[in-house]
Protein backbone atom coordinates (compact mmCIF):
# COMPACT_ATOMS: atom_id res chain seq x y z
CA UNK A 1 0.00 0.00 0.00
CA UNK A 2 1.14 3.43 -0.90
CA UNK A 3 1.98 6.28 1.66
CA UNK A 4 -0.76 8.00 -0.01
CA UNK A 5 -3.42 5.20 -0.08
CA UNK A 6 -2.19 4.60 3.73
CA UNK A 7 -3.15 8.36 5.26
CA UNK A 8 -6.24 8.23 2.83
CA UNK A 9 -7.32 5.14 5.06
CA UNK A 10 -6.81 6.74 7.96
CA UNK A 11 -8.31 9.69 7.03
CA UNK A 12 -11.49 7.64 6.29
CA UNK A 13 -11.14 5.83 9.90
CA UNK A 14 -11.05 8.63 11.91
CA UNK A 15 -13.69 10.75 10.07
CA UNK A 16 -15.71 7.15 10.93
CA UNK A 17 -14.83 7.67 14.41
CA UNK A 18 -15.86 10.71 14.99
CA UNK A 19 -18.89 10.27 13.18
CA UNK A 20 -19.91 7.77 15.57
CA UNK A 21 -19.01 9.50 18.67
CA UNK A 22 -21.92 9.88 21.13
CA UNK A 23 -23.51 12.78 21.06
CA UNK A 24 -23.24 14.50 25.05
CA UNK A 25 -19.58 14.33 25.55
CA UNK A 26 -18.47 17.42 25.43
CA UNK A 27 -15.54 18.59 27.21
CA UNK A 28 -14.63 22.27 28.02
CA UNK A 29 -11.79 23.34 25.15
CA UNK A 30 -9.40 26.04 25.45
CA UNK A 31 -7.53 26.48 22.55
CA UNK A 32 -4.42 29.22 22.90
CA UNK A 33 -2.65 30.36 20.05
CA UNK A 34 -2.52 32.66 16.85
CA UNK A 35 -2.44 33.01 13.16
CA UNK A 36 -3.48 30.01 10.74
CA UNK A 37 -1.95 27.43 13.51
CA UNK A 38 -4.89 28.22 16.32
CA UNK A 39 -6.63 27.89 12.90
CA UNK A 40 -5.99 24.41 12.53
CA UNK A 41 -6.80 23.80 16.05
CA UNK A 42 -10.27 25.14 16.38
CA UNK A 43 -11.34 23.87 13.31
CA UNK A 44 -10.67 20.13 14.09
CA UNK A 45 -11.89 21.33 17.57
CA UNK A 46 -15.34 22.05 16.66
CA UNK A 47 -15.99 18.88 15.17
CA UNK A 48 -15.38 16.89 18.63
CA UNK A 49 -16.99 19.66 21.26
CA UNK A 50 -19.86 22.68 21.46
CA UNK A 51 -18.04 23.92 24.54
CA UNK A 52 -14.67 25.50 22.71
CA UNK A 53 -12.98 29.10 23.61
CA UNK A 54 -10.19 30.52 21.64
CA UNK A 55 -7.77 32.65 23.57
CA UNK A 56 -5.66 34.96 20.68
CA UNK A 57 -2.59 36.84 21.22
CA UNK A 58 -2.20 40.54 20.44
CA UNK A 59 0.89 41.07 19.21
CA UNK A 60 0.39 40.95 15.55
CA UNK A 61 2.01 44.20 14.08
CA UNK A 62 1.67 43.50 10.33
CA UNK A 63 -0.53 44.07 6.97
CA UNK A 64 -3.97 45.49 7.82
CA UNK A 65 -4.18 44.60 11.87
CA UNK A 66 -0.60 46.48 12.18
CA UNK A 67 -1.89 49.38 9.76
CA UNK A 68 -5.40 49.81 12.37
CA UNK A 69 -3.53 49.09 15.20
CA UNK A 70 -0.83 52.19 14.43
CA UNK A 71 -3.95 54.40 13.35
CA UNK A 72 -6.36 53.90 15.61
CA UNK A 73 -4.38 52.74 18.80
CA UNK A 74 -6.73 49.43 18.80
CA UNK A 75 -5.67 45.80 19.53
CA UNK A 76 -4.67 43.98 16.40
CA UNK A 77 -7.97 42.09 14.92
CA UNK A 78 -6.48 39.89 12.60
CA UNK A 79 -5.37 36.68 14.50
CA UNK A 80 -9.24 37.43 16.00
CA UNK A 81 -11.15 37.73 12.95
CA UNK A 82 -9.28 34.23 11.44
CA UNK A 83 -10.16 32.66 14.44
CA UNK A 84 -13.37 33.58 14.08
CA UNK A 85 -13.36 32.18 10.46
CA UNK A 86 -11.89 29.07 11.76
CA UNK A 87 -15.00 28.19 14.07
CA UNK A 88 -17.78 29.38 11.50
CA UNK A 89 -20.29 26.10 10.34
CA UNK A 90 -19.97 23.83 7.38
CA UNK A 91 -23.13 25.07 6.36
CA UNK A 92 -24.30 28.02 3.60
CA UNK A 93 -24.53 30.60 6.07
CA UNK A 94 -21.22 29.63 8.10
CA UNK A 95 -19.13 29.23 4.53
CA UNK A 96 -20.49 32.76 3.26
CA UNK A 97 -19.94 34.87 6.78
CA UNK A 98 -16.37 32.85 6.51
CA UNK A 99 -15.56 33.67 2.99
CA UNK A 100 -16.76 37.37 3.40
CA UNK A 101 -14.75 38.21 6.76
CA UNK A 102 -11.82 36.58 5.66
CA UNK A 103 -11.96 38.99 2.04
CA UNK A 104 -9.53 41.89 1.63
CA UNK A 105 -10.29 44.40 -0.58
CA UNK A 106 -8.27 45.24 -3.93
CA UNK A 107 -7.91 48.97 -4.68
CA UNK A 108 -5.22 51.28 -5.29
CA UNK A 109 -6.44 53.22 -2.07
CA UNK A 110 -6.14 52.88 1.41
CA UNK A 111 -8.76 50.45 1.70
CA UNK A 112 -6.17 48.01 -0.37
CA UNK A 113 -5.44 44.64 1.60
CA UNK A 114 -7.74 45.62 4.66
CA UNK A 115 -9.42 42.44 5.59
CA UNK A 116 -13.74 43.00 6.13
CA UNK A 117 -13.35 40.58 9.35
CA UNK A 118 -11.35 43.72 10.75
CA UNK A 119 -12.66 46.44 10.12
CA UNK A 120 -15.88 44.57 11.30
CA UNK A 121 -14.43 43.90 14.77
CA UNK A 122 -12.66 47.46 15.03
CA UNK A 123 -16.06 49.08 13.97
CA UNK A 124 -17.93 46.55 17.06
CA UNK A 125 -14.74 47.51 19.25
CA UNK A 126 -15.49 51.51 18.31
CA UNK A 127 -19.56 51.37 19.54
CA UNK A 128 -19.79 49.29 22.29
CA UNK A 129 -16.07 50.14 24.01
CA UNK A 130 -15.61 46.58 25.09
CA UNK A 131 -13.69 43.73 23.40
CA UNK A 132 -15.13 41.21 24.42
CA UNK A 133 -18.70 42.15 24.10
CA UNK A 134 -18.17 42.83 20.52
CA UNK A 135 -16.32 39.54 20.05
CA UNK A 136 -19.33 37.91 21.15
CA UNK A 137 -21.47 39.92 18.70
CA UNK A 138 -19.31 39.01 15.64
CA UNK A 139 -19.36 35.56 16.90
CA UNK A 140 -22.98 35.07 17.16
CA UNK A 141 -23.40 37.04 13.68
CA UNK A 142 -21.32 34.74 12.29
CA UNK A 143 -22.99 31.51 13.66
CA UNK A 144 -19.62 30.45 15.14
CA UNK A 145 -18.89 27.37 16.92
CA UNK A 146 -17.31 28.68 19.82
CA UNK A 147 -16.21 32.05 21.75
CA UNK A 148 -12.77 33.75 20.56
CA UNK A 149 -11.25 36.37 23.17
CA UNK A 150 -7.93 38.02 23.27
CA UNK A 151 -5.23 37.16 25.50
CA UNK A 152 -4.69 40.38 26.96
CA UNK A 153 -6.80 43.73 27.16
CA UNK A 154 -3.52 46.35 25.83
CA UNK A 155 -1.83 45.19 22.10
CA UNK A 156 1.46 43.83 22.94
CA UNK A 157 5.31 44.66 21.35
CA UNK A 158 6.75 41.03 21.03
CA UNK A 159 10.47 41.66 21.30
CA UNK A 160 13.02 38.80 20.66
CA UNK A 161 17.02 38.27 21.48
CA UNK A 162 18.15 36.96 18.32
CA UNK A 163 21.76 35.64 17.77
CA UNK A 164 23.58 36.24 14.44
CA UNK A 165 20.98 38.56 13.54
CA UNK A 166 23.86 39.92 11.37
CA UNK A 167 25.48 37.49 9.41
CA UNK A 168 29.24 39.25 9.75
CA UNK A 169 28.93 39.26 13.88
CA UNK A 170 27.32 35.18 14.08
CA UNK A 171 27.92 35.78 17.95
CA UNK A 172 26.18 39.21 18.97
CA UNK A 173 22.98 39.15 20.28
CA UNK A 174 20.27 41.91 19.00
CA UNK A 175 17.22 42.61 20.14
CA UNK A 176 14.46 42.16 17.02
CA UNK A 177 11.08 44.07 17.64
CA UNK A 178 7.68 43.43 16.29
CA UNK A 179 5.94 39.94 15.86
CA UNK A 180 5.92 40.31 11.79
CA UNK A 181 9.67 41.01 11.97
CA UNK A 182 10.45 38.39 14.67
CA UNK A 183 8.64 35.47 12.31
CA UNK A 184 11.16 36.18 9.59
CA UNK A 185 14.03 36.81 11.29
CA UNK A 186 17.53 35.43 10.29
CA UNK A 187 20.00 34.00 12.95
CA UNK A 188 18.70 32.29 16.41
CA UNK A 189 16.48 33.23 18.27
CA UNK A 190 17.33 32.66 21.95
CA UNK A 191 13.99 34.02 23.97
CA UNK A 192 10.95 36.45 23.56
CA UNK A 193 8.92 38.73 25.81
CA UNK A 194 6.71 41.76 25.21
CA UNK A 195 6.18 44.94 26.19
CA UNK A 196 4.75 45.87 28.50
CA UNK A 197 6.35 43.37 30.27
CA UNK A 198 3.03 42.76 32.65
CA UNK A 199 0.51 43.25 30.70
CA UNK A 200 -2.81 42.20 31.99
CA UNK A 201 -5.06 39.31 30.80
CA UNK A 202 -8.92 39.56 30.03
CA UNK A 203 -10.34 38.05 32.85
CA UNK A 204 -12.96 36.13 30.81
CA UNK A 205 -9.71 34.35 29.31
CA UNK A 206 -8.65 33.29 32.91
CA UNK A 207 -11.74 32.47 33.74
CA UNK A 208 -12.07 29.98 30.89
CA UNK A 209 -8.53 28.48 31.90
CA UNK A 210 -9.34 27.69 35.04
CA UNK A 211 -13.42 26.25 34.00
CA UNK A 212 -11.78 23.83 31.49
CA UNK A 213 -11.67 20.57 31.26
CA UNK A 214 -8.78 20.59 28.04
CA UNK A 215 -5.91 23.12 27.16
CA UNK A 216 -4.88 23.25 23.95
CA UNK A 217 -1.77 25.06 23.32
CA UNK A 218 -0.28 24.96 19.38
CA UNK A 219 0.29 24.73 16.93
CA UNK A 220 1.82 27.41 15.11
CA UNK A 221 4.49 30.13 14.54
CA UNK A 222 6.68 29.10 18.54
CA UNK A 223 7.67 32.28 18.95
CA UNK A 224 5.06 34.80 17.59
CA UNK A 225 2.41 32.82 18.50
CA UNK A 226 2.68 29.87 20.71
CA UNK A 227 5.07 31.03 23.80
CA UNK A 228 3.62 34.93 24.04
CA UNK A 229 0.11 33.68 25.53
CA UNK A 230 2.89 32.60 28.79
CA UNK A 231 4.14 35.94 29.19
CA UNK A 232 1.11 37.41 30.38
CA UNK A 233 1.49 36.47 33.91
CA UNK A 234 -2.40 36.29 35.15
CA UNK A 235 -2.76 33.91 31.89
CA UNK A 236 0.33 31.98 32.84
CA UNK A 237 -0.75 31.38 36.56
CA UNK A 238 -3.84 30.39 35.12
CA UNK A 239 -2.48 27.70 33.23
CA UNK A 240 -0.49 26.44 36.04
CA UNK A 241 -2.77 26.43 38.76
CA UNK A 242 -5.98 25.06 36.17
CA UNK A 243 -6.78 21.60 37.54
CA UNK A 244 -7.49 21.36 32.97
CA UNK A 245 -5.59 18.90 31.44
CA UNK A 246 -2.84 20.47 29.12
CA UNK A 247 -1.82 19.07 25.60
CA UNK A 248 0.45 20.47 23.17
CA UNK A 249 0.03 20.31 19.64
CA UNK A 250 3.85 20.68 17.74
CA UNK A 251 4.08 21.93 14.20
CA UNK A 252 5.24 19.77 11.56
CA UNK A 253 7.93 21.56 10.15
CA UNK A 254 9.63 24.01 11.51
CA UNK A 255 9.41 27.53 10.40
CA UNK A 256 11.79 29.22 7.99
CA UNK A 257 13.40 32.14 10.15
CA UNK A 258 11.57 31.67 13.62
CA UNK A 259 12.09 28.38 14.14
CA UNK A 260 14.78 27.24 11.54
CA UNK A 261 17.02 24.05 12.13
CA UNK A 262 14.50 23.26 15.20
CA UNK A 263 13.83 19.53 16.16
CA UNK A 264 10.96 18.71 17.75
CA UNK A 265 12.12 17.91 21.26
CA UNK A 266 13.77 21.77 20.74
CA UNK A 267 10.50 23.22 20.54
CA UNK A 268 9.70 21.80 24.10
CA UNK A 269 13.15 22.80 25.50
CA UNK A 270 12.67 26.29 24.22
CA UNK A 271 8.73 26.55 25.80
CA UNK A 272 10.13 25.06 29.32
CA UNK A 273 12.95 27.86 29.54
CA UNK A 274 9.88 30.41 29.10
CA UNK A 275 7.54 28.71 31.83
CA UNK A 276 9.59 26.59 33.96
CA UNK A 277 6.90 25.98 36.60
CA UNK A 278 4.30 25.22 33.73
CA UNK A 279 3.16 21.00 32.98
CA UNK A 280 2.31 19.55 30.73
CA UNK A 281 -0.07 16.11 30.28
CA UNK A 282 0.40 15.40 26.81
CA UNK A 283 2.80 15.99 23.36
CA UNK A 284 1.03 15.77 20.21
CA UNK A 285 3.20 14.88 16.88
CA UNK A 286 2.44 14.04 13.45
CA UNK A 287 4.40 10.38 13.22
CA UNK A 288 6.29 11.44 10.49
CA UNK A 289 7.99 14.66 11.76
CA UNK A 290 9.63 12.72 14.72
CA UNK A 291 12.83 11.23 13.27
CA UNK A 292 14.11 10.55 17.77
CA UNK A 293 11.24 9.97 19.12
CA UNK A 294 13.68 8.80 22.38
CA UNK A 295 14.83 12.55 22.03
CA UNK A 296 11.34 14.06 22.00
CA UNK A 297 9.86 11.37 25.03
CA UNK A 298 13.16 12.62 27.05
CA UNK A 299 12.15 16.10 26.76
CA UNK A 300 8.15 15.62 27.14
CA UNK A 301 9.15 13.97 29.95
CA UNK A 302 10.70 16.71 31.35
CA UNK A 303 7.61 18.85 31.18
CA UNK A 304 5.75 15.91 32.48
CA UNK A 305 3.87 14.86 29.38
CA UNK A 306 3.25 11.92 27.46
CA UNK A 307 4.00 11.38 23.41
CA UNK A 308 1.03 10.85 20.97
CA UNK A 309 2.12 10.30 18.10
CA UNK A 310 -0.61 10.21 15.23
CA UNK A 311 -1.26 10.90 11.79
CA UNK A 312 -2.28 14.60 11.59
CA UNK A 313 -0.85 16.05 8.18
CA UNK A 314 -2.62 16.47 5.30
CA UNK A 315 -2.29 13.45 2.82
CA UNK A 316 -1.37 15.42 -0.12
CA UNK A 317 2.10 15.82 1.48
CA UNK A 318 1.30 19.66 1.91
CA UNK A 319 2.82 20.82 5.73
CA UNK A 320 -0.53 21.73 6.50
CA UNK A 321 -3.02 20.06 9.73
CA UNK A 322 -5.10 17.60 8.13
CA UNK A 323 -9.03 18.91 9.98
CA UNK A 324 -10.22 15.36 10.21
CA UNK A 325 -6.99 13.72 11.50
CA UNK A 326 -6.50 16.27 13.91
CA UNK A 327 -10.08 16.25 15.13
CA UNK A 328 -9.26 12.11 15.46
CA UNK A 329 -6.42 12.68 17.37
CA UNK A 330 -7.81 15.05 19.95
CA UNK A 331 -10.79 12.99 20.62
CA UNK A 332 -8.38 10.19 21.44
CA UNK A 333 -6.48 12.13 23.69
CA UNK A 334 -9.47 13.35 25.64
CA UNK A 335 -10.50 10.21 25.82
CA UNK A 336 -7.42 8.21 26.59
CA UNK A 337 -5.76 10.34 29.01
CA UNK A 338 -8.48 10.98 31.54
CA UNK A 339 -11.66 13.23 32.32
CA UNK A 340 -11.91 15.69 34.14
CA UNK A 341 -15.74 17.51 35.00
CA UNK A 342 -18.81 17.15 34.10
CA UNK A 343 -18.43 15.88 30.73
CA UNK A 344 -17.26 12.21 32.07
Amino acid sequence: MTGRNLRMRRLSRATSALSGRKRGAQPKVVALGGGMGLSASLTALRRITGDLTAVVTVADDGGSSGRLREELGVLPPGDLRKALAALCGDDDWGRTWSRVIQHRFESKGDLHEHAVGNLLIVALWEQLGDHVQALDLVGRLLGAHGRVLPMSAVPLELQALVKGHDPDLPDAIVTVRGQATVALTPGEVQSVHVVPPDPPAVPEAVEAVLDADWVVLGPGSWFSSVIPHLLVPELLDALVTTKARKVLSLNLAPQPGETEGFSPQRHLEVLGRHAPKLALDVVLADEAAVPDRESLADAAQRLGAAVELAPVASPDGVPVHDQELLAAAYDRIFRMHGRIGPWR
